[in-house]
């Protein structure tokens, strides 16, 4: 049994695809531009058993096979709920259906050997490269992530590394270049996606009583995406 928040069929997003990505409920990090404040909590899930989600997963079977696309378990947190998560992980894998989980790495322990040589694709969210800056945005520690990041390299997993752009916030040349080379440490990272920060979420704050402090922050404007995403791709590094 789960905690499910949400899930939608999607395309050119969470992996290759036609993805169907499942919202766990619960997430340690407390990240300032989160935009799914709600399934911070895992008391504002729904309890899924796994069998049902996996007999929706079979029903799209066909649609991922024709569209080399598959499942993405997201959050939330999705290693907040290993078990779980397993379970889904190997009903899909038994149905030859791609897996992969967006995850940001801070509960990688909570991951076993068995639970990952399920998983396809790693989505990375690597929020910062410097460890002040990760904690003034997450709440939390950044070692977790890259000792995870260290982790699905020596697995050979194949990994996308995911940073959010946020200015004032995260967009410090010198914080974007860490994350590079973080990124460029590892052998087994296939892209970077460099998101640009947006208020799309910024109601749901309000809507679930949290007080959100980036109401101000605007957008990055492109030329300042992409000269992030030039800062990756000085270091060899296939970027989006």
């Amino acid at each position: 049994m789960g905690s499910v928040h949400s899930w939608e069929l999607v395309t050119a997003v969470d992996g290759p695809g036609t993805r169907m990505t499942t919202f766990l409920a619960g997430c340690p990090l407390r990240c300032l531009y989160c935009h799914n404040p709600d399934t911070m909590s895992a008391n504002r899930g729904v309890p899924v058993r796994a069998e049902d989600l996996l007999a929706r997963i079979r029903r799209y079977r066909g649609v991922f096979l024709a569209t080399k696309g598959g499942i993405t378990l997201s959050g939330g947190e999705v290693l907040q709920q290993p078990a779980f998560a397993a379970r889904i992980l190997r009903g899909a894998r038994a149905m030859g259906i791609h897996t992969a989980i967006d995850t940001s790495g801070f509960l990688g322990r909570n991951a076993s050997d068995e639970l990952l040589a399920d998983v396809d694709l790693v989505l990375l969210d690597v929020k910062s490269g410097d460890p002040e800056t990760y904690r003034r945005v997450t709440g939390r520690d950044l070692a977790p992530t890259l000792e995870f990041a260290h982790r699905l390299d020596a697995l050979g997993i194949a990994t996308w590394i995911r940073f959010v752009l946020v200015p004032g916030l995260t967009d410090d040349p010198a914080n974007v270049a860490l994350v590079a080379d973080h990124a460029a440490g590892l052998g087994n990272v296939e892209r970077v996606e460099v998101l640009p920060f947006h208020q799309m979420g910024q109601d749901k704050w309000a809507e679930i009583g949290m007080r959100y402090e980036l109401a101000d922050t605007r957008p990055p404007e492109a030329d300042a995406v992409e000269a992030v995403r030039e800062i990756f791709r000085s270091r060899s590094l296939l970027t989006y």
